[in-house]
């Protein structure tokens, strides 16, 4: 088993991240969304919406790429203590050990 955290920042490289995914071949995959000024879960603003939207376009194409199983969305760091991942993709700041 692969498990791999993809983290999705503000940037728009969706592509690239799912490209660095499907060179990884994982078997599952967690999606950690860095937005810690938007409660995007249940925020009804415009900004939320296409967030919302952005993900959901990410993670199909994770799962239809990869065929992988997508088996969590995080929005904090503070949600995936104590996990493990073989491997973490995509964001601008190196993670600490999880």
């Amino acid at each position: 088993m692969s498990d791999i955290l993809a983290i999705v920042d503000r940037t728009n490289t969706d592509d690239q991240l799912v490209d660095e995914i499907v060179r990884r071949h994982p078997d599952r995959v967690t999606v950690l969304v860095e937005d810690g000024q938007l409660d995007w879960g249940s925020d009804d603003s415009p900004r939320a919406r296409a967030l919302r939207d952005r993900l959901a376009r990410l993670l199909a194409a994770i799962e239809q790429r990869t065929g992988a199983v997508v088996v969590g969305l995080a929005g904090s760091r503070e949600q995936l203590r104590g996990w493990r991942f073989d491997r973490i993709v995509g964001g601008h700041d190196a993670l600490p050990a999880l």
